[in-house]
């Protein structure tokens, strides 16, 4: 019997595995590419979402302004107080043989935390009284195929609902889809470049420098 009969009758019957194991390589391959996207555009756009500001009315100019005159003005109290008290230090007369204050002569006192804060209003707001912020986090929005439309009217100052939005929407992502992150509020281009104490160096840019460490996260977390 010819050698390669021999072999084929030997192993007739049997199902060749490697073409199975390939294929489910492959498949594997190509779902953990579409895991490593989707991590990946979760990842930038949780970054995104939770580096963006939060309107705070204790930062507003005004508010920032107001009470840095209170507090000003607190502290002139202050000032008055202790030249008051040197001046009847300086008066001997003010003193009882025994060095005590006589009937009548009384030190001022300084103000506690509590009366700068009832009686000079250092902890005021002129502005924004029953603000929330929030509007602009909210207003993150991730769309596949076209860029989301409009705003959001709603309110997100932890982020928690734009980044649960965002993890629902990067499920049925594929690699070869196209991935937005849009914000449509027209004060989101000044905040990306400065407008925002919180944000000096906006948001996307620095996100974008922070691109390759997120790939290898994403990557190490999905290998095949």
């Amino acid at each position: 019997m010819a050698r390669g009969s021999r072999m084929r009758q030997r192993y007739s019957g049997r199902q060749g595995s490697f073409a199975a194991a390939v294929a489910q390589f492959r498949d594997q391959a190509l779902a953990a590419g579409d895991a490593i996207y989707q991590r990946i555009m979760l990842d930038l756009s949780v970054k995104v979402i939770e580096k963006s500001p939060v309107g705070d009315p204790e930062r507003w100019a005004a508010n920032v302004a107001y009470r840095q005159r209170a507090s000003a003005a607190a502290d002139r109290y202050d000032e008055n107080v202790a030249i008051r008290n040197t001046l009847i230090n300086l008066n001997p007369s003010n003193f009882t043989r025994n060095g005590k204050l006589r009937r009548g002569v009384k030190h001022a006192k300084p103000l506690t935390k509590a009366e700068r804060d009832q009686n000079f209003d250092v902890n005021g707001m002129v502005a924004g009284r029953g603000y929330v912020g929030g509007r602009f986090r909210a207003n993150w929005q991730f769309s596949i195929g076209t860029a989301a439309p409009g705003e959001i009217d709603d309110v997100d100052p932890t982020g928690s609902k734009a980044i649960s939005a965002v993890t629902a929407g990067v499920q049925p992502l594929k690699l070869g889809d196209t991935a937005y992150l849009v914000n449509n509020l027209p004060y989101a281009v000044p905040l990306e470049y400065g407008h925002s104490s919180q944000a000096p160096a906006g948001m996307v840019r620095v996100t974008i420098a922070e691109f390759q460490q997120i790939v290898e996260a994403a990557v190490r977390a999905n290998q095949v």
